[in-house]
């Protein structure tokens, strides 16, 4: 599989996928794009994967949109051409919990993709930067929730302390500890409820663009009180086990 442009597995509720243009430094082209869709879908469809991994190879993440394809594109007229966006934005339409593993270089299209995912675990030596302005384009704005006006005016780079500091990613680890990071918060997040997890993540995600957080919320909690019967077995890490909620909170009195 290592010369397919993409490297997907399933394995202990957790789903990997890895960009594998290494040559390109995982530039995101029109047949990367179509495998990242193919695999969310599969990874969306498979009730064994609770939380989907994205990362790159050893020393990169993604240099952003592979420019020879959309110079080209440009020059053919067609200025709707924009692979990596499509990439980025059904990463971000996903139910299930998502999480992009930085090693590296996280640049344009791969830093809008890392910002589609839920959560971000970074190696100390990744930086991102969103350098859409010096193309007269926006390139992640709509994804920023700080610093956002000055890192997309002034297309700067940014080291991943400050990526930690200014609530842009979750976790900075050295590089000898970056792939157990990742798979430390990847099985916890496998390990939770998955039906909690999705809804949750629609809540919040509401909640960041001026939803019905509240309104969800409450209808989440209905439905998920409806027990292990109806919607699946909810785990729980505590003596009480796999039982639906009013089991667990009589035996807890």
């Amino acid at each position: 599989m290592s010369d397919d442009v993409l490297v997907t597995s399933v394995a202990d509720g957790i789903g990997r996928m890895r960009l594998n243009r290494a040559d390109k430094r995982n530039a995101i082209n029109e047949p990367l794009t179509r495998a990242i869709l193919a695999a969310m879908e599969a990874f969306d469809a498979d009730d064994a994967v609770r939380v989907i991994v994205v990362e790159g190879t050893d020393g990169s993440f993604c240099a952003g949109a592979d420019m020879g394809e959309a110079l080209a594109a440009a020059e053919a007229g067609d200025r709707w051409f924009n692979p990596s966006r499509d990439a980025a934005s059904r990463v971000t339409s996903s139910e299930k919990p998502t999480i992009a593993a930085i090693d590296g270089p996280a640049y344009g299209a791969g830093a809008l993709l890392s910002c589609g995912c839920d959560l971000r675990v970074v190696s100390d030596r990744s930086r991102f930067r969103f350098p859409g302005s010096e193309y007269g384009l926006v390139v992640g704005a709509a994804a920023l929730t700080s610093l956002a006006k000055e890192l997309i005016f002034t297309s700067r780079p940014v080291d991943a302390d400050e990526a930690l500091r200014i609530g842009l990613v979750n976790r900075v680890v050295p590089v000898a500890e970056f792939k157990d990071a990742v798979t430390e918060l990847a099985t916890s997040v496998a390990a939770a409820s998955h039906l909690a997890a999705r809804w949750a993540k629609q809540v919040i995600n509401a909640a960041a663009t001026g939803g019905d957080a509240s309104g969800i919320e409450g209808q989440a909690d209905l439905i998920l009180r409806g027990g292990a019967a109806l919607h699946g077995t909810i785990r729980t890490r505590n003596r009480l086990g796999d039982r639906p909620w009013f089991e667990q909170r009589e035996l807890a009195r």
